[in-house]
């Protein structure tokens, strides 16, 4: 899988656990998409995703914050969400582009659905 879909199947599993919006929205961006460049997206992909980074560093930082908590902080929840809707729209447009080959997938899965969202036969 190429290291995009990567990243953005970590976000989006991220975005899924437990806890509030916005402490998940946080951690899905810093932990697995905050390094990834536009550059890396495809199109309008690339677009959507400046757009996100935009939304989740605008607001500048206090003391030791960082500029994610900073804006994310001022969001309301919302807000949040929106944004990690946009985080799970991008990583599905993603799979729709992907050349089935470049996806890794078990032998019980459905094409075109993430492995965490299949559900078990046992």
């Amino acid at each position: 899988m190429p290291h995009h879909l990567d990243r953005f199947q970590s976000a989006v599993m991220t975005l899924a656990g437990n806890g509030d919006v916005k402490q998940r929205l946080m951690r899905a961006y810093s932990e697995n998409l905050e390094s990834l460049s536009e550059g890396d997206l495809p199109g309008e992909l690339a677009r959507d995703f400046h757009e996100l980074k935009n939304r989740l560093t605008s607001v500048q930082p206090f003391n030791n914050e960082t500029a994610i908590c900073a804006s994310v902080r001022k969001m309301s929840a919302m807000e949040a969400s929106d944004c990690a809707i946009s985080v799970v729209s991008m990583y599905g447009r993603m799979l729709q582009r992907a050349p089935s080959d470049q996806l890794t997938e078990s032998t019980d899965a459905q094409p075109g659905v993430p492995p965490f969202l299949v559900k078990s036969a046992s």
